[in-house]
């Protein structure tokens, strides 16, 4: 599914202030009200917006310390299990399934790099851990971003490599 300029401005607008109402969305977009929420409804409806909830700052709940955890896990039960494990703790903020010499990424987080230590050996113990490989993060430069993406989609409406769905 691709967006339009319409689209990029509504997710931007949103982004910048998320307790908007669609009344005032489409007041500062300048279109109809029932457009702004036919657009909502369908970029909800096709997964391009995926909520409207709060972004929680780990740092500002305690939690000075991120790491990126690698783990190589034992393939007979397959990924399933182990990412059920991991989300049952709470420092283990996301997962994905990776290529390369390690089969899963973590970004985890921690009160300090004690309490570091702690988390890894909860991932350690989970059912299906063979091995852990961690890095901690000493800053953020560019942190977690989607609205340049979104900006630039419309610019590459014709492009052949954006499908509709």
């Amino acid at each position: 599914m691709t967006i339009d300029d319409l689209d990029a401005r509504l997710i931007a607008l949103l982004a910048a202030e998320p307790r908007l109402g669609v009344l005032e969305c489409s007041r500062r977009l300048g279109v109809a009200r029932g457009t702004v929420q036919a657009r909502l409804d369908r970029l909800l409806a096709r997964g391009v917006i995926t909520g409207f909830g709060p972004d929680v700052s780990p740092v500002a709940l305690g939690y000075t310390v991120t790491a990126f955890v690698t783990l190589e896990i034992r393939q007979e039960a397959g990924h399933d299990p182990v990412s059920h494990g991991l989300a049952r703790i709470p420092e283990v903020l996301e997962v994905h399934t990776i290529t390369g010499g390690s089969d899963l990424l973590c970004r985890v987080v921690a009160r300090t790099n004690a309490d570091l230590q702690r988390v890894i050996d909860q991932i350690v113990d989970v059912r299906g851990v063979r091995r852990t490989s961690s890095v901690i993060a000493l800053d953020t430069p560019v942190p977690y971003r989607v609205l340049p993406l979104v900006e630039d989609v419309p610019r590459h409406a014709g492009n052949q490599y954006i499908r509709s769905r």
